[in-house]
């Protein structure tokens, strides 16, 4: 954590000298890649929702600046975006383009209001199928709109429509669009895969680029007479009026705006992180999405672009991986592409009125065909989303996009609720002894099946239920319990691993189910030999289960571990605490994490050891011998050690704990200093003084690990990074140190952590 600084002073600066400012050369580069790439498409995309066609042009601008200044995904470039194409022509067509531009400000408000309410990691909630088939729904429709204009025809206002008026289009052609039209997407194809050297030098352009400016160049020498681009003057560029028609289509008008945009952009944030982290540099000195910030961004750049007559705004995927791809490393890059839309807008206007129609069309029809994704349809197919997925495309292509989300919201529930409701239960008979096995969560839904397969077993039988589920609802454990009442004969309950289950004798302990393997939660008071014998017992059913369900699944990974050695990606240094379970907060398994764990999570400074080097050799190993890529510090909830320095005073005995708790004195003068602000945890102050050390002890432990010489060398090669991490036992929720923007700092904020980046977290 570097010390905090009056915004005049630098390191290495003279004090009261301002730093100049001053733009990466990568930044200038990768701006100048990306407005080559935003300037046809953003045309193109005007034209297809018929809006005018400076409107493209302001959005694309007022994405590049606005978003790029104000936004929290500093590499994400925004824009207007393929997937509004369907939302913003049915507003022009429906209400007209003033009322259109002032839905897009109201949805910029609505956005807004979003991010102040730190919503914004809900939105990455919603399951990816439902997201995908949304974008392949759009894409369907942009697809066969723009077909129409290719073949030199007009779009219907639906793909059934436009289906029906297909062949009828078919049969009279407008050959000289088409042929322009079918230029385009043969260079649109080819250009990435140019052979040889001179391909390699050629494909530096953008493909989209190129292909509309060969269909313009052929045209203009052939003289062909094709509708071209007409940009009117920038004086008659119609504005934002007031909003005109019923008030329920204009407030689902922003809904659907609102909805689009926010989720298009929030996912492309985090797609944009994995880029980032997965380049040769592994995007040091880039901070994290802060996805609240980059939601108020894109509600800023809505209200003024539909204030100034442009289209809606969003993070568009396309821009924003050739931003990552240049080698892009601040901001700066997407606020220059902007600055160049705008010098085109004005300076290039006769060469833009150049650019057919058709060829522009021809682009956007083949991004509509490219976001129908093959690689989304494999994945949600491997995760059995594919019902979803269909669902969601055929009611945005039939219904409309809210409807098609809705119904693929419908749909993902009916399927998570079948999977929760499906239950396989077996049983066979062997020497006089019956074997049910019970395969999934046993609810109220399983009970009919259960109790007729039940009621098939002879009275006064020896009968053995093997539950392997992790939930089991009150109506089958009292189906199961009076079963075993009245059947008369010997019945036990076991687990997976064939440990005998026993019912709990005292009501007073009725949160011991028979079906809850550890039951030391429930603070039974056994006597010392029963304790210990139940707790033998305990150890030797765990490893059971685990020879006999864990083992066969990792036993080939283990081997492959063994013969090759490990080779974690990140040293996890946490808190002996026993409610902290390293592998499933971080979804990680083996080889993945090298874990240290003291009292308190801390790191003793070089040299301050006093003979224990334990921690300071777990370091050493990690950084020089294994080369991990990260170093994580977790801290918990109602740390021990942490209270334990609190009430601490100068006249404690020095007992081996006080001996080791002086390494957290840095961590407890840091909270009382007046030099450091105090940590907060997504958003909020730390609920008491407890909770407030152990977070502030995470960043100071952080900084002791940088006065390690092999973490320093490593971080300043590039080649290390480190994070901080708050586990709240409770809440069962993590929390990461958020970036700073100064390399290798933080700001003292713990952000919460959505169950779909926890794995990205590992990984880094």
């Amino acid at each position: 954590m570097p010390i905090r600084r009056t915004p005049t002073q630098r390191p290495h600066s003279p004090p009261g000298r301002r730093p100049r400012f001053r733009i990466a050369g990568a930044d200038v580069s990768a701006s100048i890649a990306v407005f080559l790439i935003a300037l046809p498409l953003s045309l193109g995309i005007a034209l297809a929702t018929g809006a005018p066609l400076q409107a493209g042009l302001v959005a694309a601008a007022v994405g590049g600046i606005v978003v790029g200044r104000l936004g929290g995904a500093p590499l994400q470039v925004s824009g207007p975006a393929a997937g509004l194409t369907v939302v913003t022509a049915e507003l022009i067509q429906r209400y007209g383009w003033r009322t259109t531009c002032a839905i897009t400000v109201l949805a910029g408000l609505a956005q807004l209001g979003l991010a102040a309410l730190r919503v914004a990691r809900s939105a990455l909630a919603v399951s990816p199928a439902i997201v995908h088939g949304m974008v392949a729904g759009i894409g369907v429709t942009i697809a066969f709109a723009q077909l129409h204009i290719v073949l030199g025809g007009t779009p219907q206002s639906s793909v059934v429509a436009n289906v029906i008026a297909l062949p009828a289009q078919l049969a009279a052609p407008h050959l000289t669009g088409l042929a322009v039209s079918a230029l385009t997407i043969a260079v649109l194809l080819l250009w990435p895969r140019l052979p040889g050297r001179a391909g390699r030098l050629v494909r530096k352009a953008p493909a989209a680029l190129a292909s509309v400016a060969l269909a313009t160049l052929v045209a203009v020498v052939a003289g062909l007479h094709v509708p071209r681009v007409d940009l009117p003057s920038w004086s008659s560029h119609a504005l934002v009026g007031l909003p005109e028609g019923p008030a329920l289509g204009i407030a689902a008008g922003v809904l659907t705006i609102t909805l689009v945009t926010s989720v298009q952009s929030l996912l492309s944030a985090v797609a944009v992180d994995k880029l980032v982290s997965a380049r040769p540099d592994r995007g040091v000195g880039v901070p994290r999405s802060r996805l609240d910030r980059e939601l108020a961004g894109q509600g800023a750049a809505n209200m003024v672009s539909g204030a100034l007559g442009g289209l809606p705004v969003a993070g568009v995927a396309v821009r924003s991986v050739a931003n990552v791809s240049a080698g892009a490393v601040s901001r700066n890059s997407t606020m220059l592409h902007g600055l160049w839309v705008i010098l085109a807008a004005f300076l290039l206007v006769p060469v833009l009125d150049l650019i057919p129609l058709p060829a522009l069309a021809a682009l956007v029809m083949v991004v509509g065909v490219q976001m129908v994704s093959i690689t989304h349809i494999r994945t949600v197919t491997r995760h059995r989303e594919a019902l979803v997925y269909a669902a969601t495309v055929t009611g945005v292509v039939l219904f409309g996009i809210l409807e098609g989300v809705a119904l693929g919201i419908a749909v993902a529930t009916a399927v998570a609720l079948h999977r929760l409701a499906r239950t396989r239960i077996t049983h066979e008979e062997k020497d006089g002894r019956y074997l049910v096995r019970v395969r999934g969560q046993l609810t109220f839904l399983a009970v009919p099946r259960l109790s007729r397969i039940l009621h098939t077993i002879p009275d006064a039988s020896e009968v053995v239920i093997e539950l392997d589920g992790s939930f089991m609802d009150h109506a089958a454990y009292e189906a199961l319990h009076d079963w075993q009442t009245s059947h008369g004969g010997a019945v036990e309950m076991t687990g997976p691993s064939g440990a005998r289950i026993t019912e709990p004798t005292s009501e007073s302990h009725a949160c011991c189910r028979p079906w809850t393997p550890w039951r030391n939660h429930c603070g039974e008071n056994h006597p010392a030999d029963e304790t210990r014998r139940e707790t033998g017992h305990q150890l030797a059913s765990g490893i059971g289960k685990f020879q006999r369900n864990t083992a066969p699944l990792v036993r080939d990974e283990l081997a492959r571990l063994a013969r090759e050695g490990q080779s974690p990606s990140q040293l996890f240094l946490t808190c002996a605490d026993s409610r902290l379970v390293t592998s499933m907060i971080t979804a990680s398994g083996p080889g993945d994490l090298f874990t240290v764990r003291n009292v308190g999570n801390l790191v003793p400074l070089p040299g301050e050891g006093n003979g224990d080097d334990s921690v300071a050799a777990a370091i050493e190993y990690a950084v020089e011998v294994l080369r991990v890529q990260s170093i994580t510090v977790c801290g918990h909830s109602g740390c021990g050690a942490m209270q334990a320095l609190l009430g601490s005073t100068p006249d404690d005995p020095p007992t081996p704990l006080r001996r080791w708790l002086r390494h957290g004195l840095p961590s407890l003068e840091r909270m009382t200093s007046r030099r450091h602000a105090w940590a907060r945890i997504s958003g909020r102050l730390p609920a008491d003084a407890v909770e407030q050390l152990c977070l502030t002890n995470v960043v100071q432990q952080l900084e002791h690990l940088r006065a390690y010489d092999a973490v320093a060398r490593r971080l300043a090669d590039g080649t290390l990074t480190l994070h901080g991490m708050y586990f709240h036992v409770g809440e069962a929720q993590a929390y990461l140190l958020a970036d700073s923007d100064e390399p290798h700092g933080y700001d003292d904020v713990f952000d919460l952590v959505p169950p779909t980046t926890l794995q990205e977290a590992r990984a880094s």
